[in-house]
């Protein structure tokens, strides 16, 4: 059966599905020795596919990892600009991983790699509604009526978002800071850091704690560790009830 290429190099482990479509579109995927640039491209089972140069292994083992990424470290599978990779993280594991979602740059905790692109699809999709908790270091003492907003749903890029879970940690006087919790469903552009920015509070440190049924447990920043069969379908049973 014909699928779409793209989804073929997915769930052969190459990127994600708008990852795949950008090197498609960029020249870098030959399908039986020819250049292909056409995202509707769809490719049989016995099509021989290369992506730059290098050709594709569809019968790769998916698998799963949860790594503690450090702050100052870039959520791909490679830069361009030489900077430090998630997966730089990762070098003994022999597959081709790359990250499901992103944390920003400056943003440390819980991230899941892996070659399954359908797995990373659904993980991501707006419509299951994955849990993910935050805690944020933010400038100021949050007040409760702040944590009620932020609950509620706050107003960023011209749309509200959409209830969240939101508790204050610890607020210190003397330093004039706040560590709050703050579990959201959504994934928008920097939007933990937004929504504290909409109730007036700049975030200072930002880190990811759990996501889904996934927690940091047992590692420290830089460390990682392989998801077992159960946990992985834990989380499909996530979104599976959605």
């Amino acid at each position: 059966m014909a699928e779409r290429l793209q989804k073929v190099m997915a769930n052969a482990g190459v990127a994600s599905r708008r990852a795949s479509e950008k090197l498609i579109q960029e020249g870098r995927v030959m399908v039986n020795g020819v250049v292909v640039t056409e995202l509707g491209t769809k490719v049989e089972s016995d099509d021989s596919i290369s992506v730059d140069g290098k050709l594709l292994k569809k019968d790769e083992k998916k698998v799963y990892y949860l790594l503690y990424k450090p702050r100052g470290v870039i959520s791909a599978a490679k830069d361009n600009k030489g900077r430090e990779v998630v997966t730089d993280y990762l070098k003994d594991v022999p597959e081709r991983l790359y990250p499901v979602g992103r944390l920003d740059y400056d943003t440390s905790g819980l991230l899941i790699l892996t070659n399954d692109g359908d797995f990373a699809n659904q993980m991501m999709h707006p419509r299951y509604k994955v849990d993910k908790t935050y805690v944020a270091k933010v400038e100021g003492l949050i007040t409760p009526d702040s944590i009620k907003k932020l609950r509620n749903g706050v107003v960023i890029d011209g749309k509200t978002t959409s209830r969240a879970r939101a508790k204050i940690i610890s607020r210190d006087a003397k330093k004039n800071t706040s560590i709050v919790s703050l579990t959201i469903h959504e994934g928008r552009y920097h939007q933990v850091k937004k929504m504290f920015d909409a109730v007036g509070h700049k975030v200072q440190k930002l880190s990811r704690t759990t996501y889904g049924t996934l927690t940091l447990d047992g590692l420290t920043s830089g460390e990682y560790r392989e998801l077992s069969h159960n946990e992985v379908r834990e989380l499909l049973k996530l979104i599976n009830n959605k």
